[in-house]
């Protein structure tokens, strides 16, 4: 269930009339590498609101700036009353709040279907490309947060960050294992979505905007259907992704 928390935006950004207030997990240079973070962002351009939406980049040590939503975590918006967090919350709260030609959840609608498929990334694939590129976050975040973040992940895994991406070579082989239904269904239509995205082929390729933006480390070869899919959804809307400051350029 979806819980919305109402506020007053004057109390916050002053007199200023805003849509959209955009709390995103931002590293240094402007990297915005958490993948909820990119489900949103191509949900926002989906419907053409991306472009007007205020950013606020939100880092490991500011959790202070997203204390009005009542958590710690990004993303969050704020459109005029309403405060959303969680990535899915936000892409319901979009579908139902701004109509489009095209549906955020395909022509039917079919919310358990994308549900599926965002939560078969959250357990399936995340893991997988963490273990691919966490070491490489470092890299890309304040060094002030070097120890909140070593700590924490490392925590997580039980080993050292240096530990974790030892064997990522191997784990590569795992992914592209992991990704064969994704494969098998892109045989049918040029996105999960079909002949147009829709939010499954976000919550996907968020998790491959995480490793771009933040390691050089391959994870697709070229000769990968889905590597060409990946190709498809940079070129979207103006190329929004492939212009995102990234590691992998």
């Amino acid at each position: 269930m979806i819980h919305f928390t109402y506020f007053n935006q004057n109390q916050l950004i002053g007199d200023s009339a805003i849509n959209i207030h955009f709390f995103d997990l931002e590293g240094l240079d402007g990297k915005r590498f958490s993948p909820f973070g990119w489900r949103v962002r191509m949900a926002l351009a989906h419907k053409g609101l991306e472009s007007s939406s205020i950013v606020e980049g939100v880092g490991f040590s500011e959790k202070h700036k997203l204390a009005f939503s009542n958590q710690e975590l990004v993303p969050v918006i704020k459109d005029d009353d309403m405060i959303i967090s969680d990535s899915w919350d936000i892409a319901v709260y979009i579908e139902k709040s701004y109509e489009s030609s095209t549906s955020l959840f395909g022509a039917n609608n079919d919310f358990n279907q994308v549900k599926f498929i965002s939560s078969w990334v959250d357990s399936q694939l995340h893991p997988l490309i963490a273990r691919c590129v966490v070491r490489d976050i470092l890299d890309v975040i304040s060094p002030s947060e070097h120890e909140y973040f070593r700590k924490s992940r490392e925590k997580r895994f039980g080993r050292s960050l240096e530990d974790v991406v030892a064997d990522r070579k191997d784990t590569r082989i795992l992914l592209k294992q992991t990704l064969y239904p994704i494969r098998k269904a892109l045989e049918i239509g040029p996105f999960l979505g079909g002949d147009n995205p829709n939010f499954s082929d976000y919550a996907i390729f968020g998790a491959f905007m995480w490793a771009r933006v933040t390691s050089s480390f391959q994870l697709l070869e070229s000769s990968d259907p889905i590597y060409n899919w990946r190709e498809r959804m940079l070129s979207l809307y103006d190329g929004l992704a492939k212009k995102a400051p990234s590691v992998d350029i």
